[in-house]
């Protein structure tokens, strides 16, 4: 594992931005797949403590939704054509542990609600009010400022632990064949214990552009997310041997 300066968060988004430009039907197509998905969660019928939960928890799950993107970024490097089709499959070079991987985030997501909801119940003792009304209230109530703060220490140490163990973790199996889930998550790790700063500063970006596309009314995520995709990739290719 190299240790990468701090500037080597912004290099990795210019490269996703080429490989976006490279191959923009892919990436493009992953985005608008990608962004539908996040319209479904944030519209969906279930309100309060599931749907804030749902929402945050797409950070959790995002690594995998972004395997297709990393693939593209892979078969760019080889020099070979992208299409879609191929891309949507990747996964099956290392099916075992890939699946592995996504069985431990789904687990985690599923870990992530039930504290959510336990976060929000000790806070609230009707159902939870709306994003908007817990906004508006914030301004005048200190439960809900107390709640907001609670809520961010639960999502940041739950964040903090799924970044360092998948930072590097599935561009690297699929990459790798033969790597098996565990070992990939101990490198990523180790990604971030060599290159702490670094590190934090690229999950911030990536919070900060997914925010950036919400706040565009879902518009920038067809772009952003395909950026940051690619972007993990060359994070990888460029942190580990």
């Amino acid at each position: 594992v190299r240790e990468v300066s701090l500037a080597a968060p912004w290099r990795w988004l210019r490269l996703g931005f080429a490989d976006l430009r490279a191959a923009p039907v892919a990436s493009l197509f992953y985005g608008v797949v990608l962004t539908a998905f996040g319209i479904m969660l944030t519209q969906s019928p279930s309100k309060g403590a599931v749907e804030l939960a749902l929402l945050t928890g797409v950070l959790i799950v995002g690594p995998f939704l972004l395997m297709g993107l990393y693939d593209i970024s892979r078969r760019l490097a080889l020099g070979e054509r992208v299409t879609i089709g191929p891309t949507m499959v990747a996964w099956k070079a290392n099916a075992a542990a890939i699946g592995f991987y996504a069985v431990i985030l789904a687990l985690l997501l599923a870990v992530w609600i039930r504290v959510s909801i336990v976060v929000v119940a000790l806070f609230f003792d009707a159902s939870m009010p709306s994003i908007e009304a817990l906004w508006e209230s914030m301004r005048t109530s200190p439960d809900a400022i107390a709640f907001v703060g609670a809520y961010l220490a639960a999502g940041f140490g739950f964040a903090l632990f799924v970044f360092a163990t998948s930072v590097v973790a599935l561009p690297m199996l699929l990459d790798r064949e033969q790597m098996d889930a565990l070992s990939a998550m101990i490198t990523s790790f180790n990604a971030l214990r060599r290159s702490f700063g670094t590190m934090l500063l690229w999950a911030g970006l990536i919070v900060a552009l997914v925010a950036f596309g919400f706040a565009t009314f879902y518009v920038g995520l067809v772009v952003v997310l395909p950026v940051i995709g690619h972007a993990t990739w060359h994070a990888y290719r460029e942190t580990v041997e």
